[in-house]
């Protein structure tokens, strides 16, 4: 008995199950309804911002997300950062000189309502190379509140995946990695400025098909070609198929050029690894290795 009603300290963070009583018709209708009031504005580029341009928001979106895989964050901390980021943009005039700050403050409140454990204004700071202090994120904290209404419940691609993935009859080892593979493609569209405009069950059903048709699950099962999975998903999220096949064929181009990128900048970075070993008295510490 004493053993029993010993109590331990464990460094992993013990995680609630998925609910699989929210996985129902009300809820998914309810999430369809409410995800246009979180749509931002698909030109505020053009009618809003002035000194901010797209090519800003992907060099920023993938700092973004670079710190959500070191720290090791939830998967929807990530997106539902860049929908803070796009909200705030779409109605408040910004400096290029405070987009990391802005950045960093839709990673912190994203954190805060996704994490166990949420990243610390100070582990942001630090991400920053220091460019911003605790009490200056802070005070941006207070902005995007401010500029959102206090609605951080946003809808986002992650919320629908489960119940796409719920509907198809697989394994559920199969399901697992193909969650995976559906996050990755959701993330891949939060970087991309094209993407903006596109409801959150757009971009989840179009990743879920992207995500079957990479991992040739449409051998296994009939259901899961694309034209039946298309249709099937279209009818679940009351969309034209041409739609979302359009959306599929989106995010597969995305991919194909994000990898070419990938493999380009690889061989860069290669070549200067190189260079920097012929003589490495001469490399100093990286500035970035101490902050990490």
């Amino acid at each position: 008995m004493e053993e029993q009603l010993l109590c331990c300290e464990v460094d992993s963070i013990r995680r609630a199950h998925q609910d699989v009583n929210l996985l129902n018709e009300r809820v998914l209708r309810t999430m369809l309804k409410a995800e246009e009031n979180y749509l931002p504005a698909p030109n505020y580029f053009k009618c809003v911002q002035k000194d901010i341009a797209p090519n800003m928001r992907k060099i920023l979106a993938t700092w973004m997300l670079e710190v959500c895989e070191e720290q090791k964050c939830e998967e929807e901390v990530f997106p539902l950062a860049m929908n803070y980021l796009d909200r705030f943009l779409s109605v408040e005039p910004t400096r290029k000189s405070r987009l990391q700050l802005l950045g960093a403050t839709c990673m912190f409140l994203a954190s805060k309502m996704k994490e166990t454990v949420p990243l610390t204004a100070e582990k942001l700071c630090i991400y920053t190379d220091n460019s911003v202090q605790p009490g200056e994120l802070l005070q941006m904290e207070l902005l995007v509140l401010s500029k959102l209404k206090w609605d951080l419940a946003s809808v986002t691609p992650h919320d629908f995946i489960e119940h796409f993935l719920s509907k198809l009859t697989i394994h559920a080892s199969t399901k697992q990695i193909l969650r995976k593979h559906a996050q990755t493609f959701v993330a891949l569209c939060a970087t991309d400025v094209n993407f903006i405009a596109s409801p959150p069950s757009m971009v989840a059903a179009g990743s879920v098909v992207a995500a079957v048709q990479g991992l040739y699950l449409k051998s296994q099962d009939a259901s899961l070609s694309s034209q039946n999975l298309t249709n099937f998903l279209s009818q679940v999220i009351r969309s034209d198929p041409d739609c979302l096949r359009s959306c599929q064929e989106q995010i597969e181009s995305l991919l194909e050029s994000s990898l070419r990128q990938a493999q380009q900048h690889g061989s860069v970075t290669e070549a200067k690894r190189v260079d920097e070993e012929v003589d490495l008295s001469c490399t100093p510490t990286d500035v970035r290795d101490i902050n990490i």
